[in-house]
Formats: structure tokens, sequence, C-alpha cells
């Protein structure tokens, strides 16, 4: 009779402190193997009790569903990188890469040319992501396709 006692209580402990050591090191995992605190926050209300269902995040708090890779690829989109592949930013120095002609003027952007200071236009329509100012030619609308970063 006692070693059943004995028997329960061991498994009570044991399981006591199984669990306690799930939250302490937070190595509870979920179907996809992510930690639990790897998830992020919802998008929508900032909620941490974001769950996995399926390849979706679930906020059980406002009932918001997302991708996470389908945010990740539309981030990456949203990235403008230089002919070489480099990710620029604004207040970078950029090459030009080849001469260009510009409208209106009888000269051209010769190759080599140094833009410091560039700004990065995300909405552009026309294809001209790059705003900067080129001594002698004033403000004017680049192409990334045609800079190289420095």
């Amino acid at each position: 009779m006692t070693e059943g006692i004995k028997m329960r209580a061991y498994l009570v402990t044991l399981k006591n402190w199984f669990f306690y050591d799930m939250i302490v090191s937070n190595e509870i995992r979920l179907n996809g193997g992510m930690k639990m605190s790897a998830l992020p926050n919802c998008p929508k209300c900032n909620s941490e009790y974001t769950y996995e269902d399926g390849s979706m995040l679930v906020c059980p708090m406002c009932a918001h569903e997302w991708n996470p890779a389908a945010e990740a690829e539309a981030a990456e989109a949203n990235v403008i990188r230089d002919a070489n592949g480099n990710v620029l930013a604004d207040g970078d120095t950029v090459t030009v890469i080849k001469d260009l002609k510009v409208k209106g003027s009888s000269s051209a952007i010769k190759q080599g040319t140094k833009v410091k200071g560039i700004r990065l236009v995300h909405d552009s329509t026309n294809g001209h992501d790059i705003d900067c100012k080129i001594d002698g030619f004033g403000a004017m609308s680049l192409k990334s396709e045609f800079v190289k970063k420095i």
C-alpha cells in the first residue's frame, strides 16, 4: 500500500516538475515545431496569444488570421535593390553604371557619376524609384537598375 502511495506521489511530483520545467524553459512546442515564444504578436491588436493553425497564424483575441510567409514575401518585394542585388537605403551613395540620356537636355549622365544622399520612392508608378540631386543636372529620378551601391 505504501509503495502505491509513493508511486502516485512520485508521478504527481514528476508531472508538476515537467510542467514547471516547460514553463520556465519556454520549450512548449507547437505542431510546426515553432517555440511558443517565437510566434509573432498579432498585427491587428498586438496580442501575444497567437497560435498556429496549419500554415496560418490565428489571434484568439480579435479572430485575425494571417500567413507569416506571405507577409515576409510582401516585405521582401518592397525592398529596392541596385544592379548588383545590394539592398539600397535612404542616404546611400551610388554610382551610375551606364550613360543615361536626360530628357530635355543635350547632355547625358556619364557612367561612373557619383550620386550622394539618395532618397528611395517605394510607390513610384513609372519605375523611377530613386530621387536624387546630381551636380550639373539638378534634381531627378533614376531607376535602381542603372546604379550600384558604393
